[in-house]
């Protein structure tokens, strides 16, 4: 079956939307970004999460301390690397966090040499697949050439990202049966997670995933 995350979260509200509806993953962002949120703040989100969604921490390019102090203080269950981590980093931060945090690589997809790439990175838990834009590392809602997304399932479990709403997410799920659907911006309005919106994709991945 095919999950669910929520990206970006950064209000109590927002975490009383997801104790309501129940994905399986959420992320929090701990980079340069609207979506950010500092370590204390995550800290209070975290308490007040059901204990039955797990918390991914969202990193750009971050120093490897800091990173392992964060999952250590927020027992994150996954950090997503969303940068350009190189395969030298990963096994370097694999050394230095709880083995028992799985770690995410991010993947920007813009053409076959995107997909090459994730051959380099070895006893990576999961490949997040989003849009490449140039000059950002997500988050921009939009969607990539997912004829590309087929040979990546090669290299392993596979989170699917990039612009997925409640119009395109049943054609991602049948083409490519992600691990994991991922969305940030589909369900925000005025750039705040919206209820209503988290609970409309949330029930369309499960009424396609249990029938």
């Amino acid at each position: 079956m095919t999950k669910v995350k929520i990206c970006g979260l950064k209000r109590k509200e927002d975490i009383d939307y997801i104790n309501k509806y129940l994905p399986e993953y959420i992320g929090l962002v701990f980079a340069k970004s609207r979506r950010e949120v500092s370590m204390d703040y995550a800290k209070e989100l975290r308490q007040a999460l059901s204990t039955d969604v797990k918390v991914v921490g969202v990193f750009v390019n971050e120093d490897i301390a800091r990173v392992a102090r964060i999952v250590a203080d927020l027992n994150l269950d996954c950090i997503q690397l969303h940068g350009d981590e190189s395969p030298q980093y990963l096994n370097e931060i694999k050394k230095t966090i709880n083995s028992k945090t799985e770690i995410w690589k991010a993947i920007r997809v813009r053409d076959e040499e995107s997909i090459n790439i994730m051959g380099l990175y070895k006893e990576i838990d999961a490949f997040v697949l989003d849009t490449y834009i140039e000059g950002t590392y997500g988050g921009i809602g939009k969607v990539f050439d997912w004829n590309l997304a087929y040979r990546a399932k090669e290299y392993g479990r596979i989170v699917l990202a990039g612009g997925l709403n409640t119009e395109n997410v049943h054609k991602a799920i049948k083409l490519l049966s992600p691990s994991v659907v991922d969305t940030s911006s589909s369900v925000e309005t005025e750039g705040l997670k919206d209820g209503e919106k988290i609970k409309d994709f949330i029930n369309k991945v499960r009424s396609i995933t249990e029938n």
